[in-house]
């Protein structure tokens, strides 16, 4: 007897969402179109158009992922952070590290893409931003903080257009020029 195989429709929704997810980090949120979506997933076209009312909708879809995705890193950073210290060696170390992981720097660089056009995504992308001030500025100060953490965009953006990302000694040599003025510049954390 042969015996049917039983439709998992949560598991196509999220097989939709990562394929539309990766053609966002690949093509942009702005070429995505269902057919796209639905061939890079694997599924007939009306099956995105039945988890997914408008391309909007499965583009929310996709860029939440991809949120979700940068969200895991930026806690394992935390956490690396409170483990082994907030210097210029050890920012240095997770940026590289986190350069090595190409898929990665493309989600983030896809959101920050997004964030550019999409207010929603924007107030995503900021929370990652201040997310990492976070935990910059209680040893370095809220202005070094926020240099430190522009550079390190600048860093990851950087990585995007050139074959070879910058190298580590470098990051952490410029970190330590940033970092280093807070010791002799007050913070702008309380109001004069």
């Amino acid at each position: 007897m042969h015996q049917r195989r039983r439709r998992d429709p949560e598991a196509r929704r999220r097989s939709i969402i990562a394929a539309a997810a990766e053609l966002i980090v690949e093509i942009g949120a702005d070429a995505i179109t269902h057919r796209k979506v639905a061939a890079r997933a694997g599924v007939p076209l009306g099956a995105t158009t039945q988890y997914f009312d408008t391309l909007d909708d499965l583009r929310d879809a996709a860029l939440d992922a991809l949120v979700t995705e940068v969200d895991l890193r930026i806690e394992v950073t935390r956490q690396t952070v409170v483990a082994e210290g907030v210097t210029p060696g050890i920012l240095a170390r997770l940026v590289s590290e986190a350069l090595v992981e190409a898929r990665s720097v493309q989600a983030e660089r896809a959101v920050v893409t997004a964030a550019v056009h999409d207010p929603r995504v924007r107030e995503l992308a900021r929370h990652w931003s201040d997310e990492v001030v976070g935990f910059i500025a209680p040893v370095h100060g809220v202005d070094s903080a926020r240099a430190a953490a522009a550079f390190i965009d600048g860093v990851l953006w950087h990585s995007q257009i050139h074959d070879e990302p910058l190298d580590e000694e470098l990051i952490r040599d410029a970190l330590a020029g940033i970092l280093r003025s807070s010791a002799s510049t007050p913070s702008t954390t309380a109001s004069v």
